[in-house]
């Protein structure tokens, strides 16, 4: 049941309890500060404020030592009572977190075709950090309630009340398979032509692509689907061409199932990256994964295999 307010009035000064205490336990202001990283002043002024607030002497002097006096000695009992209650319970509270898993949020195909493969390898580098992966499609957002770390695209660098890792660039990239645009992939002319998969939150992706090619586009993609997996599979199964926006058919690429469809990449500004609260990443735990996510990405920012070049045929189309 909880228990009624707290008269905040009532409690003494709390910073000068730390050097309250260490003094009792020493027998020694000098000593006391040496334990505190503090100066003898410091903890000096920290027992007079304890003892202007309590309306008592707290020491008497003997040489060099200070002695509690009865006074100092009933009030240390208490001070150091709530001391070990708060140590008690704020190692409960890190134990708890400590065995809650890291909570990431990502986007469905960042989760299904670069982050999942990769989170294994730290599991096995951290078996001590559980992890939770969730995913969402068309919230952008990092959710710092529900996640302790995201990875996540952000077309500027985030507000300084989170830390900011950048992974790799927002690059939009035609892929499709080989079976439709051939393994040297085709001119924008034709590739206008062909099935182009639009995602519905990045509808002006296919827009951007072309802009610098000269080719006038319709802007009416064959078919729209609600994430880059789903485009990405369809490609495959080649029934049209899939605009990447970063490397997640990197393993489709070098196998050769999936082709660059044209050599252009075009940069878009932001980038990919793995987000935190600035002062969680104090965590150690979130700390060990942001730190190794980002070791695991090319100091170029990129995974993207170096593009083609269009062959006699596709350059005649273009």
């Amino acid at each position: 049941m909880t228990k009624g307010p707290i008269d905040l009035r009532k409690l003494p000064p709390l910073k000068a309890l730390k050097g309250f205490e260490a003094a009792v336990r020493r027998q020694s202001v000098r000593e006391a500060a040496d334990e505190l990283c503090l100066t003898h002043p410091a903890v000096s002024h920290q027992i007079q404020l304890l003892e202007s607030d309590l309306g008592v002497e707290l020491f008497s002097r003997d040489g060099r030592s200070v002695v509690p006096t009865a006074a100092g000695h009933l009030f240390y009992r208490h001070v150091r009572e709530a001391l070990d209650s708060l140590i008690t319970g704020a190692e409960a509270v890190r134990g708890s977190a400590a065995k809650r898993p890291l909570r990431i949020q990502s986007y469905v195909t960042a989760s299904i075709r670069w982050l999942a493969r990769r989170l294994p390898a730290f599991s096995e580098a951290h078996p001590d950090i559980a992890l939770l992966l969730t995913t969402c499609a068309a919230a952008w957002e990092f959710d710092e309630l529900n996640a302790d770390v995201g990875v996540v695209y952000c077309e500027a660098t985030p507000e300084p009340q989170f830390h900011w890792q950048p992974l790799f660039d927002y690059e939009l990239v035609p892929v499709a398979s080989p079976l439709l645009v051939g393994p040297d992939g085709v001119g924008a002319a034709e590739l206008a032509t062909l099935p182009l998969i639009s995602i519905y939150t990045e509808a002006r992706n296919w827009d951007a692509w072309f802009e610098p090619t000269g080719v006038a586009y319709a802007g009416t993609p064959a078919i729209v689907v609600d994430t880059l997996a789903v485009a990405l599979e369809m490609a495959l199964a080649g029934r049209g061409v899939a605009l990447m926006n970063g490397p997640f058919a990197v393993d489709e690429l070098s196998a050769g199932t999936l082709v660059r469809a044209h050599p252009q990449t075009v940069t878009c500004p932001g980038g990919w990256g793995v987000i935190c609260r600035t002062e969680r990443y104090e965590d150690r735990r979130v700390r060990a994964f942001v730190d190794w996510l980002a070791s695991t990405v090319p100091a170029a920012g990129t995974l993207l295999p170096p593009a083609p070049r269009l062959g006699p045929a596709a350059r005649r189309r273009a």
